[in-house]
């Protein structure tokens, strides 16, 4: 049997066929024993094992835990769609904030490191660069059940390290993001409509990753905002993509989000201030040319055709 001073440090992260968790996942996985926690879908990564986490009771939770002996649990579990959760606020409550509240309660009780994942659909929209001691205020369904699940799991465990953020990544054959969307449209040359008056503060998945565990090394707990740099409009971040990955321009069309039929109400602005993580870290987390020059690499070293058969 090999001693737990000589194993390599443990990861279990909850929504393990997640874009998320699946790009945290390689990221990681070179330094950490990496656990993917996984509901229904199966997922098949070099390096990465898999474990059917009962995230519904905490009781049997805490077995589970007993039994997989993790370092650092990160609960990336959520129900993402925003129109889902509009459509289906019961169930995104459940999904989004009763399952935090458990894994919350068992970490505690466990005595392990947790981190949950946050959003930065926290606001209404009509500031910019929200702080972490600004007001929250949600504009929908997903907002507020995520406002609840930092609300529960503060309650639940005071040293858990909670991360608002909004990040960006390769996908799998069953889920684009937001960057995967782009860059298949455009090397398929579809027209794209892009807002050009939504901000965010988007973020390299990979950075994000590397970024909270550092966080965890410190001991770090309480609310962060875990961003890039920049406050960009969804039509410039695709604007700065297709520099990168040399796509035309000219397929991009600018829209306004009042001109949109949307299910469920947006924040117009998402933006999140980082002056505290920089000031902890004493360093800038990056702009948006330098994560999409290191998405970019990503995709020659491999990186995206591993993922898009990963998730089944």
């Amino acid at each position: 049997m090999i001693s737990n001073k000589l194993r390599r440090k443990r990861v279990l992260i909850t929504g393990g066929s997640g874009l998320l968790a699946i790009n945290w996942a390689c990221a990681v996985r070179d330094d950490w024993d990496v656990i993917l926690g996984i509901h229904r879908h199966k997922v098949n990564l070099d390096g990465v094992r898999t474990y059917l986490l009962e995230l519904e009771n905490t009781e049997l939770l805490e077995r589970q835990l007993a039994e997989l002996s993790p370092d650092l649990v990160i609960h990336t579990a959520g129900m993402t769609s925003v129109d889902q959760c509009e459509q289906e606020p019961e169930l995104a409550e459940q999904i989004n904030a009763s399952l935090a509240r458990n894994i919350a309660i068992a970490t505690a009780k466990s005595g392990v490191s947790l981190v949950h994942i946050s959003t930065d659909h926290l606001f209404e929209g009509s500031g910019k660069n929200y702080k972490e001691e600004s007001a929250v205020n949600p504009a929908n369904e997903y907002g507020r059940t995520k406002a609840l699940a930092e609300k529960w799991v503060q309650a639940e465990n005071k040293e858990a390290l909670i991360i608002r953020t909004n990040f960006f990544c390769w996908g799998h054959a069953n889920r684009q993001s937001f960057s995967d969307w782009l860059i298949q449209s455009l090397r398929n040359d579809k027209k794209l409509n892009l807002f050009d008056d939504v901000y965010f503060s988007p973020i390299l998945a990979d950075t994000l990753a590397l970024t909270v565990h550092e966080l965890v090394e410190k001991k770090t707990s309480g609310v962060y905002n875990l961003v890039g740099d920049e406050r960009v409009s969804k039509y410039d971040f695709a604007i700065a993509l297709c520099m990168e990955f040399g796509l035309p321009t000219t397929l991009l069309k600018r829209e306004q989000i009042k001109n949109a039929n949307l299910q469920a109400k947006r924040p117009q602005d998402m933006s999140l201030d980082n002056q505290k993580i920089k000031n902890y870290l004493g360093r800038n987390m990056g702009s948006v040319a330098q994560f999409l020059e290191m998405l970019h690499k990503q995709e020659m070293m491999g990186r995206q055709t591993e993922l898009l058969q990963a998730v089944s």
